[in-house]
């Protein structure tokens, strides 16, 4: 089993969260809350509103999500589920547990991105139903950035 942070729309009680939870994707067993050891901003565009975790280490904040333990074919499955390496990338990250424990997980992070993507509101903790109005919206064209 692969950990795997999550801090989008694959969170608990978020929209994609049924992804994790249909067996026929593979194996996805929460572990805990968690937060990311290093700050990095997290935003919200593109007309479906998709939370955007920016590679850009050292700016915005830490990262509140959750990891979930994975099988090879969840993990499969996100890659082709997050257009992994195409669109986001997975690389491991360190995240620390609420007993203070470090430990490295995968995170899919935006490599590639418009430079007004680091002028928008920065967020620490994802919620489709925040504060900021900016539902989610499915679609089948999520990976473009317009």
């Amino acid at each position: 089993m692969e950990p795997v942070f999550v801090y989008g729309t694959l969170k608990q009680n978020q929209p994609n969260n049924y992804h994790l939870n249909d067996t026929k994707n593979g194996c996805a067993v929460f572990r805990s809350v968690a937060v990311t050891v290093n700050k990095y901003p997290l935003v919200i565009s593109t007309r479906f509103n998709i939370p955007f975790l920016l590679q850009n280490e050292g700016t915005g904040n830490e990262i509140k999500g959750e990891i979930y333990d994975v099988d090879t074919k969840m993990l499969e499955y996100l890659d082709d589920f997050e257009n992994h390496p195409n669109f986001y990338e997975r690389q491991k990250t360190q995240v620390k547990l609420p007993n203070a424990d470090i430990m490295n997980c995968w995170i899919y992070f935006l490599p590639n991105y418009p430079d007004s993507y680091l002028e928008l509101q920065r967020f620490d903790n994802y919620d489709s139903c925040g504060e900021h109005g900016l539902p989610y919206v499915t679609s089948e064209e999520l990976h473009l950035l317009e």
